[in-house]
């Protein structure tokens, strides 16, 4: 029942993506179930802020409701941003040369260590920066656990890397992401011990603190 709840909901999103706006009637024609079924799946939408609607006055009775998709649901459509980016790191790389491509992740690297570091400096221990650290990667779509190893080392494992298309081909990534942990920890007792790259399944960094 909830795989059918769900491709309905999904179906409703894909004809609001194609048509702009439907009423109801609109839906239930195109759906082929009853009103009271499209409008719980409507009520539902509108809850998660995945739909708005809209009342449109009639010449006679009551107004008519349309039904849109709000931006939140751009999210729900697939999207392919690693492949575009990838394609222009190589055009940079084959315009401009391989430091070109290397400039471009330093810059990235430094606006990331300005709001890295923003965040952490309201942590006063290294054990409070390292669990903000894992919360902002997790914010990043990581999927970032941290946990002790002992007295003064803490392992972040990431089970995710939202960039790896670009980082399987550009290794500068991963080189910059580690360069980044330390600058916003002032430390280079960091050590990347996984990489998703190298064909492990996660990424994970080993802290030493103090």
């Amino acid at each position: 029942m909830k795989a059918l709840q769900k491709n309905t909901k999904d179906r409703i999103m894909k004809l609001l993506k194609k048509e702009g706006s439907l009423t109801v009637n609109d839906l239930t024609d195109r759906l082929e179930i009853t009103h009271m079924a499209v409008r719980k799946h409507l009520i539902r939408l509108e809850k998660d802020g995945l739909i708005l609607s809209k009342s449109i006055k009639q010449p006679m009775g009551r107004p008519l409701q349309r039904y849109s998709l709000a931006g939140k649901a751009q999210e729900h459509f697939p999207k392919n941003y690693e492949a575009i980016s990838v394609e222009f790191l190589h055009d940079i790389k084959e315009l401009h040369g391989e430091k070109s491509v290397e400039v471009l992740f330093k810059n990235r690297e430094e606006r990331l260590t300005h709001e890295y570091s923003t965040r952490l400096a309201k942590k006063s221990t290294q054990a409070e920066k390292l669990s903000e650290l894992t919360n902002i990667q997790n914010e990043k779509g990581y999927m970032a656990e941290l946990s002790q190893v002992d007295e003064n080392t803490y392992e972040l494992t990431e089970y995710n890397c939202p960039i790896f298309s670009v980082a399987k081909d550009f290794k500068v990534a991963c080189h910059c992401e580690t360069e980044l942990f330390k600058n916003i920890l002032g430390t280079e007792q960091i050590n990347r011990t996984f990489c998703q790259t190298d064909g492990d399944t996660h990424c994970k960094f080993l802290f030493k603190i103090k």
